[in-house]
């Protein structure tokens, strides 16, 4: 992510700190730049509505049940059993399959979207 930022500090005067030993003015004027395209685009791809029963597992962890909403070539959005952390390394694991390696993006309660570590075929990992 590209970010750009200026810092401004200013300090008291030797006479202003004799009066006022704890001032001090910051100023940040600060820009972060709008998401590359390659993030937009992962962003940005086709999922598909399912209803499929799974397991989570952090990395480390026993894992819980899970229900996959919706899913693409590059993460997913699940209803779990119990909650996940933001920035978690988890696997997805569907019975009859291969399991995936996502990072989980955003959590809600029970819900979390997580992105793969790397594209899959979703057809592949929901056919039968």
């Amino acid at each position: 992510m590209d970010m750009n930022a200026q810092f401004g500090m200013r300090h008291a005067s030797s006479e202003d700190w004799r009066q006022a030993p704890e001032t001090l003015t910051v100023s940040i004027n600060a820009r972060i730049a709008n998401e590359d395209s390659a993030v937009a685009d992962r962003r940005r791809a086709d999922r598909a509505d399912v209803e499929v029963e799974a397991r989570v597992r952090e990395l480390g962890n026993e894992g819980c049940d899970a229900r996959v909403l919706n899913i693409s070539a590059t993460g997913f959005m699940a209803q779990t059993s119990t909650e996940i952390a933001v920035g978690a390394r988890i696997w997805l694991i569907i019975p009859g399959h291969e399991r995936a390696n996502a990072l989980v993006r955003w959590s809600d309660g029970d819900r979390i979207g997580a992105e793969f570590a790397t594209p899959i075929d979703p057809a592949d990992l929901l056919s039968n």
